[in-house]
């Protein structure tokens, strides 16, 4: 009885199973976008898989925020069956949001930027930060966001002017990281360059023009203040 006890005492004390995170083989499906749904779009996707047993589907690039984690964005097949039809269900490919996964449990999570469009936001990572421009809900207005995992508000946001409903009117493109002192730059056409800036363990905006200007007379940029705290990291 004793011995049992033992035994099972090292059984309850034994490490976790690691698991095995895997990226699939690349294919290619259609994406159907435009108005009337009718214009196809080649889609590059594999499947993420765990101990063998395919999850998610994926696509693009995952970007490692630690030695344990890695996000990568989601693709999922949406049923577009009508409710009157009778034949075999009809699917669509549609992309999604971003996926935070843990290479040792195998865990995974969904991870909502604010205002992400997955059709027309481009998120560059750098560390566990994502920057992107974002659309609101009303696709109204087109703002330079600035995110970090664990956080649910954006550390800082900005409307670009001139932007309008249309994201393609914003020209948007994707934003540049640099490090030391850590800094992205968002280059909108139609828009005033926007460099922002962490330093002292806070993030600020910086309109280039003006930046330069202030250096002149003050041989030093002068920031505006924004809500920011120094990175947690991801574990």
């Amino acid at each position: 009885m004793l011995v049992y006890v033992l035994l099972l005492g090292r059984i309850g004390l034994a490490a976790p199973r690691q698991h095995v995170v895997a990226l699939g083989k690349w294919t290619t499906v259609k994406l159907m976008l435009g108005e009337d749904e009718r214009t196809a779009l080649d889609l590059k996707v594999r499947a993420l898989l765990v101990d063998g047993q395919n999850k998610e589907f994926i696509t693009g690039p995952p970007h490692d925020v630690t030695n344990r984690t890695f996000v990568v964005q989601r693709v999922f097949r949406l049923n577009d069956s009508l409710p009157q039809e009778t034949v075999p269900a009809r699917w669509r490919w549609e992309r999604g949001g971003w996926l935070l996964v843990n290479r040792v449990s195998g865990k995974m999570q969904l991870v909502p930027p604010p205002e992400f469009d997955p059709y027309n936001s481009e998120a560059v990572w750098f560390r566990d930060y994502a920057a992107y421009c974002g659309v609101s809900d009303d696709g109204k207005k087109v703002s330079a966001i600035l995110v970090q995992l664990g956080r649910r508000k954006p550390l800082l946001k900005k409307a670009l002017s001139g932007a309008g409903a249309d994201m393609q009117e914003a020209k948007c493109g994707a934003p540049i990281w640099q490090r030391a002192p850590s800094r992205v730059t968002f280059e909108p056409k139609g828009s005033k360059g926007l460099l922002s800036r962490c330093q002292t363990g806070r993030w600020s905006w910086l309109q280039k023009k003006k930046t330069r200007e202030k250096s002149k007379k003050n041989h030093g940029p002068s920031e505006p203040r924004a809500a920011c705290k120094t990175a947690r990291r991801t574990k």
